[in-house]
This record gives structure tokens, sequence and C-alpha cells, in this order.
């Protein structure tokens, strides 16, 4: 369809200013002898109790490339423990949305506004996760929103090139003091439309935004800069139970799933408590985060479902859907 050549020529676009950079193409990009090169690629890092994000390798990746992967932040048991929690009766799935790409595939995802005391909002107050999106982002850190992306095979939907911030700007956040941890729950690879970043691109500033059908696209002239300019497009790789912590400046991108695996994530967003938004909208202003030891999410005082207080964008709510649509789902 229409919506799929588009996807094909922003691609087909960047791979062409890849091939000029590379090939030494006209203009002063080509010519110049002091522009500046993206270092190697830092990490990934690998979760032990050892592991520490003040760490000088680990604060360096995050300055440097705009994201840092942590494999195996999450084990087998709590994964197990997670999807089961996700579909259980009156769990996540039942707050799913089916979201259009404008490219003739859907994406389904449940949407809430503050963690709660269940499994699923044990993912954003583990110590592991919160602790270390605070040391990332300086300061102590709340929960902005939390995701369940459900990108199914041979259905899911695709999302164009975009920085979180671009949505979040929006919303009284006066700055780019926040970021994502997004984990996975499935294998996750190019096959299955995993999450692509531009490594480096959070340096970039805010890129202007244009918008394409529902959803928010990074101006494609400054992603073609990016990428003569040196900024790596890094297809990621992970497996379940992996975690990416990236700013909300780091331009990222996901294709459709023309699989047959599906491929499922959490995305936990933060903001830092002193970026108090200053307009009331759609997702809370702060709230202090009440922090959970490592153990909660197998806790078995951790109730398996308890949805009270969470805040969810309902589906059956024609209001509630069009109040996130506005926004891009962000």
């Amino acid at each position: 369809g229409a919506g799929a050549k588009r996807l094909r020529q922003r691609t087909l676009s960047m791979k062409s200013a890849k091939r000029q950079r590379v090939d030494g193409g006209e203009g002063p990009a080509a010519k110049s002898s002091v522009r500046r090169t993206l270092p190697p690629a830092c990490g990934p890092f690998h979760w032990s109790e050892a592991f520490d994000a003040d760490a000088p390798e680990v604060r360096r990746a995050w300055e440097q490339d705009g994201f840092i992967l942590v494999k195996g932040l999450l084990r087998e048991e709590e994964l197990r423990r997670l999807e089961e929690a996700v579909k259980a009766d009156g769990g996540i799935e039942e707050h799913a949305y089916g979201r259009d790409d404008g490219m003739g595939r859907m994406t389904r995802m449940a949407l809430w506004n503050h963690p709660g005391c269940d499994v699923t909002g044990m993912v954003a107050r583990m110590r592991r996760v919160s602790r270390t999106m605070s040391s990332l982002l300086g300061g102590e850190v709340y929960h902005y929103h939390t995701k369940l992306m459900m990108k199914d095979a041979r259905t899911g939907g695709a999302h164009l090139w975009h920085q979180d911030f671009g949505y979040w700007a929006n919303n009284g956040c006066v700055y780019p003091d926040m970021a994502t941890c997004f984990i996975t729950l499935d294998s996750m690879d190019r096959e299955n439309a995993g999450l692509q970043v531009l490594r480096g691109s959070h340096k970039m500033g805010l890129v202007p935004h244009v918008q394409t059908g529902a959803q928010a696209e990074a101006d494609p002239q400054r992603l073609a800069w990016a990428e003569m300019a040196g900024l790596e497009h890094v297809q990621l790789e992970m497996e379940p139970g992996d975690g990416l912590f990236f700013h909300c400046l780091t331009l990222h991108t996901s294709g459709q799933n023309n699989s047959d695996r599906r491929r499922w994530c959490f995305l936990v967003a933060f903001n830092r408590a002193d970026n108090d938004p200053l307009e009331e909208h759609h997702h809370p202003c702060y709230v202090p985060l009440d922090v959970a030891p490592d153990s909660a999410l197998c806790d078995p005082k951790t109730p398996l479902v308890d949805t009270s207080g969470k805040d969810f964008m309902d589906p059956r709510d024609d209001k509630s859907v069009k109040k996130y649509e506005e926004h891009g789902f962000h």
C-alpha cells in the first residue's frame, strides 16, 4: 500500500545518505577534515549484583551513545511471572488497544500512568530499573508511564523515526531529563521488527517533527544529515529479559512485524523529579516513586494482578483513547 511505500522510501533515503558518506559524495561534508567522528560503541553490559550505573564505563556509554544495553536485566522466573500476570484474568492484556500505524498494520498496546503494587508495577519500581534510571538521569526520578507494546506475528505495525521528547516537550516538560527502559519479553531482531536506534543522536538536540497520520516523524532531512555525519544506525538484537535504557532525545524506530514470531516488550518511561511538567496533561506530574527491592517481582506477597490506582488508558472509552491518540500514545 501507499503507507508501506512511504516507509520503504524513508529507508532508501537514509541508505542513500549513508552511501554518499561512505563513497565520498560531493559537498562540504565530504571535504571536511575536522568533522567529529563517533567513537566505537560501548557495552553491552550484563546485569549482576555488582552492576554499577555510576561506573565510568557506564557513564561513558550513556553520554556517548544515548543508551545502554543491559543483558539479563530480568531473570527467567521473573519473565514467567510477568507473562502470567499479563495474561491473567483482569490482567494487562485485557486493557490492550489496537493502534493503527497508518500503513495497514496494527500494534496492540496497553498504557498506564502509575505503577501500582502488582507484578507489572514492580518492573518500574524495582531498584535495578528505577535506581539505574536515577543514576543515568542524574537525580531522583518518578514514573511517567508504562506501556506494554504487542507487535504480534504478521500484524504488528511500524513506528516511524522519532524522539520521545518530540512528544513530551509538548506536555510542559521543559528539560530533556527523561528516558525509557525498554525490556523485551521475546527474542528481538531485524526479522520480527526489532528496535533500531541512531547512536549518538541524543546530542542533536530536539529535532523538528512532522505529523504523519497519527504519528510524529522526525524531519527526514535531519535524519539524512545525521547519517551523513557518521551517526550509526543500529539494529538492536535482544534476548528475553534484556533491558535497553535510552535517552528521550535518542532517535529510534521499528518496522512492521512480517515474521511468524511475536515481539512484546515493556517500555517504562521516567521523568526527573525536578523536571515536573508545567502543564497538567494525560500523564502524571511528580509523584514520589516507592522503590521496591529487586526481589519484589517474584515475591509471593506481590499480587499477580491488582489494577487499582494504575490509571489505564481505557480502550472501551472513546474519550480516553482520543486523549492519548492526540499525543501519539506517548
